[in-house]
């Protein structure tokens, strides 16, 4: 069992979501917008990530062990796309909590 990226980029995304469904509660994932925002983190990460972890000519490397080996498109470990989505949503979480205080102040 890889440990060392895949197990936090997973844990990552389940503290994230659990955060938000049950201690914050912002409602961020019934909005449009917020999907929205996923499409369009995704669609600048591909061509990035793809270029940084392509394994042609890599800028970025993980330790085979530390990884689930699932690379998908152009070699992007899934790791990556867990990490991303796990750190813009804690961001929006955050963002939206922040202006829920300020309109109640």
């Amino acid at each position: 069992m890889p440990w060392g990226y895949t197990v936090p980029a997973v844990a990552a995304v389940l503290v994230v979501v659990a955060a938000e469904l049950l201690v914050v509660r912002t409602g961020l994932f019934r909005r449009p917008a917020y999907w929205v925002t996923m499409v369009i983190v995704v669609a600048f990460q591909v061509p990035v990530d793809g270029w940084l972890t392509k394994l042609s000519a890599p800028v970025v490397r993980y330790a085979p062990g530390g990884i689930t080996g699932w690379r998908f498109p152009w070699d992007i470990p899934v790791e990556d796309f867990l990490f991303g989505y796990a750190l813009v949503t804690a961001v929006l979480v955050l963002w939206e909590r922040g202006k829920t205080r300020e309109d109640g102040a």
